[in-house]
C-alpha cells in the first residue's frame, strides 16, 4: 500500500522505515529540510537502536523517500500525521499548532477514499474537532495512538504488543466508514495482526485517552515507588528490596518500580500535566489531580541527587570533581528532553561543582544545550581524579560493565551515587566505595 508519513521527528521518522520494512511504499513529509535531506541520504537523525539498518534497507530498495513537498502525499491510501505537540509556553496544555497545520497543509492532497489516521498524542477531544475538516474532502479520520517505548521503538512499530484505532462511531459502534477505515489499517498492520497482536477497534475519545492514561498509569508507578523511596529514606528501609517484594504480587508487578532520580524525555511529562488540562478544562481536574503530585514527586527526586551528592562531598560541591555518568533521560536513546540526568548535572555546575559528563549517545544533544559543562567521550577519563561520581543514566556501561575496582583506581574520592539504583552496593563497598543509593541505607 502507498502511504505517506507526515512529521519526521523521532515517531515519524520510525514509523516510516518501520512501515517501508514490512513492504509499503511510504513518503515521508517536513518542513524542515535538514533533516529531509539526511533522511534521504540514509542518515538516521537521532539514535534509536535498530532504525539505521531499516533506513538503508528501505531508501535502497526505492519503497521509502522523504521530501519537504506536501503534494507528494498525493496518491496515499493512508497518510500517517506523527508531528509533535510540546506543552504550550506558559502552561501546561498540549500546544496543538503543528498537527493543525499538518492536517491543513494534507487536506488539498486527500482524494476520495482517503484515510487519515493520526498517531500524534493528543488532548481528548481533539480528533473529534479535525473529523469534520477531513471529511469535507472526502476523506475519513481515523486515531491510532502510538506507544512507543525509546529504545525499542523499531520493535515497538514492526511487533507492536497492541494496535488501536479510533473510528468514526454511530449508537457506540463503529459506522460503516469506521468499519471501512479500521479493515484499512488491519491491511496496513497485516503482518502484525498474523502474528497475534491485538487490534482494538474503538471511538475517537476512548482511542485518544488509551494513550494518555498509559502514560499516567506509569507515571503513577513511577512516582509511587520514588515516594516510598522517601520514606525508606527516613526508617532506613531498602526501597529496593521493597519493589522486588511487592513486585512478586500479580496485581502490582515489578515493572517500573525501579526508584531513582525519576522520569522524563518527551512524553511522560509533558503528556501527564496535558492530561490534568486537558481534565481541567473538562470540569473534571479533580478525577486527575493527583498528576500533579506524581509530577512533583518526579521532579524532588532530581533535588534529592543533588542533595546526597553535596552531602557526600562534606556539605558542598564547591570545586570539587563530579562525574556524571549519563545524559540521556533513559539508555539505548540520545534524547535529552527533560532529562533528569542533564538537570542534575547542571545543578551541580550551578553550585560551583566542576562537571565532566559522559553517555555514550547524547553528547552531542547535550553540548548544544548546555555548553558550559565539560564533556567527555571516555570513561575512563571522566573518572579520572574525580571526587564523587554519580549514575544518573542505567547504561549498560555503567551498571554492568563498569568495574568498581577500576573505577577506584581512577577517581580521588571514591564516593559514588548511585541515581538510578542500578549499581551492586555490596561490590562497590567492597572495593572501598562509600555508596549512596536512593532510598537505600
Amino acid at each position: 500500500m502507498r502511504l505517506s508519513v507526515v512529521g519526521c521527528g523521532y515517531l515519524g521518522a520510525v514509523h516510516a522505515a518501520a512501515m517501508a520494512s514490512i513492504g509499503h511504499e511510504v513518503v515521508g513529509i517536513d518542513v524542515d529540510e535538514r533533516k529531509i535531506a539526511a533522511l534521504s541520504k540514509g542518515e538516521a537523525p537521532f539514535f534509536e537502536p535498530g532504525l539505521q539498518e531499516i533506513l538503508t534497507e528501505g531508501i535502497a530498495s526505492g519503497r521509502l523517500s522523504f521530501t519537504t513537498d506536501m503534494s507528494a502525499a498525493q496518491g496515499a491510501k493512508v497518510h500517517f500525521v506523527g508531528v509533535g505537540t510540546p506543552q504550550q509556553a506558559g502552561g501546561y496544555a498540549a500546544d496543538l499548532t503543528y498537527v493543525n497545520a499538518a492536517v491543513d497543509g494534507l487536506l488539498p492532497y486527500l482524494s476520495e477514499g482517503d484515510i487519515v489516521a493520526g498517531k500524534s498524542t493528543v488532548p481528548v477531544g481533539t480528533a473529534a474537532g479535525l473529523a469534520p475538516r477531513v471529511a469535507e474532502r472526502g476523506a475519513t479520520l481515523v486515531w491510532n495512538p502510538e506507544f512507543l517505548r525509546e529504545g525499542w521503538a523499531v520493535q515497538d512499530t514492526v511487533d507492536p504488543d497492541r494496535l488501536v484505532a479510533g473510528v468514526p462511531t454511530e449508537d457506540g459502534a463503529p459506522s460503516a466508514e469506521g468499519e471501512r477505515t479500521a479493515q484499512v489499517l488491519r491491511e496496513v498492520y497485516h503482518p502484525s495482526i498474523a502474528k497475534g497482536t491485538p487490534f482494538i477497534v474503538t471511538d475517537y475519545a476512548t482511542a485518544e485517552l488509551v494513550k494518555v492514561s498509559a502514560n499516567a498509569f506509569l507515571a503513577t508507578k513511577i512516582s509511587f515507588i520514588n515516594a516510598i523511596a522517601e520514606i525508606a529514606e527516613v526508617t532506613g528501609a531498602d526501597v529496593t528490596t521493597l519493589a522486588d517484594a511487592i513486585g512478586h504480587d500479580a496485581r502490582i508487578g515489578r515493572r517500573f518500580l525501579g526508584a531513582g532520580i525519576g522520569f522524563g524525555g518527551g512524553c511522560l511529562p509533558k503528556d501527564i500535566r496535558a492530561f490534568s488540562a486537558r481534565a481541567e478544562e473538562l470540569g473534571r481536574g479533580e478525577s486527575v489531580a493527583f498528576l500533579r503530585e506524581i509530577d512533583a514527586i518526579n521532579l524532588r527526586r532530581r533535588d534529592r541527587a543533588v542533595e546526597l551528592t553535596t552531602a557526600a562531598l562534606g556539605g558542598s560541591v564547591f570545586e570539587k570533581k563530579v562525574a556524571v555518568l549519563g545524559a540521556a533521560f533513559k539508555p539505548h536513546s540520545d534524547d535529552i528532553r527533560d532529562s533528569p540526568a542533564l538537570d542534575v548535572a547542571v545543578r551541580l555546575h550551578g553550585l560551583g561543582a566542576h562537571v565532566t559528563l559522559t553517555d555514550p549517545a547524547a553528547i552531542d544533544n547535550a553540548r548544544r544545550i548546555h555548553p558550559q559543562l565539560t564533556y567527555e567521550e571516555d570513561l575512563d577519563t571522566t573518572l579520572r581524579d574525580a571526587d564523587a561520581v554519580i549514575v544518573v543514566t542505567e547504561w549498560d556501561e555503567y551498571r554492568r560493565e563498569l568495574s568498581p575496582e577500576h573505577a577506584a583506581s581512577l577517581a580521588r574520592g571514591h564516593v559514588v551515587i548511585d541515581g538510578r539504583n542500578c549499581l551492586d552496593p555490596a561490590a562497590w563497598r567492597a572495593a572501598g566505595w562509600t555508596y549512596f543509593g536512593m532510598g537505600r541505607p
